[in-house]
């Protein structure tokens, strides 16, 4: 008797913990992101300036303090995509981070085959926004827009234990 009450307790605090996990994984630690007009869009320029805003509507996003590369937003634009490849710097090949199922704006599946497929171009928005992240923007050819965060060449360095070099910023330490 003992034995199947030691079993159920164990069954039980796994479960508990599992879905503990799955709660603060997927939800808890996520906030929606205020707007700023004129500063949620911006792309780098070709001549490597300071990243330029653009025309843009329907702003969401959400972050989370946890970890730097949970960013995740959606927009739309009335730019026409061929003028902002020819004015701003484009990201390269980039495979877009899977959003929380309930940011239902955000589909990481169609947008990286659209991407694959050339009906969205992505652009690097603003480069280490935190230490070896770089903010992501792709831009559909339909106008809807879609941004994250990437580990840069400096960031897959630091975080994977290798020596990161002098071409990397300084990295400043919290507490």
């Amino acid at each position: 008797m003992t034995g199947k009450l030691l079993v159920i307790l164990i069954a039980v605090c796994s479960l508990i913990a599992g879905v503990a996990m799955y709660y603060l994984q997927v939800y808890a630690f996520y906030e929606e992101v205020q707007p700023v007009p004129g500063q949620d869009v911006v792309l780098m320029p070709q001549d490597g300036g300071e990243p330029l805003a653009i025309a843009y509507g329907d702003f969401r996003a959400i972050d989370a303090d946890s970890s730097p590369i949970r960013y995740r937003a959606c927009f739309t634009t009335t730019e026409d995509l061929s003028s902002l490849k020819s004015r701003f710097t484009l990201a390269g090949e980039q495979a877009p981070r899977v959003a929380p199922g309930w940011f239902d704006c955000f589909d990481a599946k169609s947008l990286g085959k659209a991407l694959d497929a050339g009906t969205a171009t992505a652009f690097i928005s603003r480069k280490n926004v935190d230490f070896g992240v770089d903010r992501i923007i792709a831009i559909t050819s339909d106008g809807r827009g879609y941004a994250w965060h990437e580990l840069n060449k400096c960031g897959e360095k630091a975080y994977d234990g290798t020596v990161v070099g002098e071409e990397c910023p300084k990295r400043e330490l919290g507490n």
